[in-house]
């Protein structure tokens, strides 16, 4: 079924039907259905169609969403795309009488619509997905306790000494601000664009207003060009997608380190780690390198939709029907890679090796600072015993009280303990840092931002 038969005469050829028809929109199903509901509603209080009318497409709309809900609905190979196959199925059910289903709308503003609920569902979902993964990662941390002390990294190499609680919680903050990127979004989908028509609106005495309260939407477009012819939320709501997946990578990224035999930090669960097919022993971290590759394509995706838009005329034109394959594929492993990558770690074993004994070199440093010795000399000394100790083949761990003392006069004996990672961590006095106290209060200020998640 197509709904512009009207104009053109014959069979559409084999090549345009198969070059144009969609069928990736099919998942807007629900969507659809919800945005008809509500176009028949107004056009009912608006007396455009009588009561009765209104109450027997609505009646027949009901029964399409119970087939949906029920995965009854049969799409046919003859509809051109789910707005024609829900009006072709509603005229099955109701008689002609679900002719008037497209009355003063169009599909330009139908599917802009359908989009946007879909993308006002997606939100909800993503938030909660997101705040589900971080309160993992909280809840990680909160169980390794105050010595569990891992070397942070800068360049890759061994910076300072820091709790690995609080390199897990680096992450759980990152969601949780991807988080709401998405919340902030929702206020931008709480526009309908219903009642635009096909770019400049309809001479039917329409209430664009009606069908958004209907829709439980604060208001209704300003512009009926830009209603239709524009897809910037979409963009971004594909980029808060791709943004997520980039924090998801990153965390892959670190997680496949780990795993491997030079880190050692963690032991993956059998169930959510993959074996390989020609070498017996191995056991991979797929689940974060598919999350990491992932990232790949939502980074394409966006590009591909930013692009989509850059060179169109106002308003509508069909290259925007091309927005839903990039918007559902990223949609689709945002929502995945959150759940395999919770799964993976609330079931992951943490065993890290302590950091090495240089990384406490700041440490050192500082204790001049304290001493009233400029930060300047302070480095110098501190990088001449590491220089030293390098040159001589020796270690941190090695350092003598002659050593320090050699290196600067402000030196005591004392501050030899100050190698220990665990001191060093203890020590540390910034809020948000590494300390154990500061990670205590991270865990409680996160739960506390995620509080409204049900788990």
């Amino acid at each position: 079924m197509t709904l512009w038969e009207g104009r053109l005469a014959g069979i559409p050829a084999s090549a345009l039907w198969d070059f144009t028809v969609s069928v990736a929109d099919r998942r807007l199903l629900r969507d659809d259905i919800d945005g008809s509901i509500a176009h028949v509603g107004m056009l009912g209080k608006v007396g455009v169609l009588s009561r009765e009318d209104a109450a027997a497409i609505i009646e027949g709309l009901q029964a399409i969403a119970q087939e949906a809900r029920a995965h009854e609905f049969i799409f046919l190979e003859t509809d051109e795309d789910v707005h024609s196959a829900v009006e072709r199925r509603l005229i099955e059910l109701v008689g002609p009488v679900g002719g008037m289903l497209h009355t003063g709308r169009s599909r330009n503003d139908q599917v802009a619509l359908d989009l946007i609920l879909y993308m006002r569902r997606g939100v909800a979902g993503h938030a909660k997905g997101l705040a589900r993964l971080a309160l993992v990662l909280v809840d990680a941390a909160s169980g390794l306790g105050p010595d569990m002390v891992v070397p942070s990294y800068t360049h890759l190499q061994q910076a300072q000494p820091t709790l690995l609680s609080h390199h897990l919680l680096a992450y759980a903050h990152m969601l949780a601000r991807e988080r709401w990127r998405f919340l902030d979004l929702s206020t931008r989908l709480d526009s309908s664009p219903l009642g635009a028509g096909a770019s400049a609106g309809s001479s039917l005495p329409l209430a664009p207003q009606e069908s958004a309260d209907l829709l439980g939407m604060s208001g209704a477009f300003a512009n009926s060009l830009e209603a239709v012819g524009s897809r910037d939320r979409a963009t971004e709501y594909v980029w808060c997608c791709a943004r997520a997946l980039v924090t998801l990578s990153r965390l892959g990224e670190d997680l496949i380190l780990w795993a491997t035999r030079e880190f050692g930090w963690i032991t993956l669960a059998d169930e959510f780690a993959t074996g390989s097919s020609a070498l017996p022993q191995k056991k991979n971290p797929d689940i974060a390198e598919l999350a990491r590759g992932k990232a790949a394509g939502a980074i394409g995706g966006l590009t591909a939709m930013m692009a989509l838009e850059k060179g169109l005329p106002m308003s509508y034109n069909r290259d925007l029907q091309e927005d839903k394959e990039h918007l559902f594929r990223v949609d689709d492993d945002l929502a995945g890679a959150c759940s395999a990558l919770a799964g993976l770690l609330a079931t992951a074993r943490f065993h890290p090796p302590p950091p090495a004994s240089e990384t406490a070199a700041l440490d050192l440093a500082e204790a001049l600072v304290g001493r009233g010795v400029p930060f300047r000399q302070a480095h110098r000394a501190t990088g001449g015993i590491a220089a030293r100790l390098a040159a001589e083949g020796r270690g941190f761990s090695s350092l003598g009280v002659g050593d320090l003392i050699d290196a600067h006069p402000s030196f005591k004996p004392s501050d030899l303990e100050l190698l220990d990672p665990v001191v060093s961590v203890k020590r540390r006095a910034t809020p948000g840092g590494g300390s154990p106290e500061s990670v205590a209060s991270q865990i409680a200020d996160l739960r506390e931002a995620l509080s409204d998640v049900a788990l």
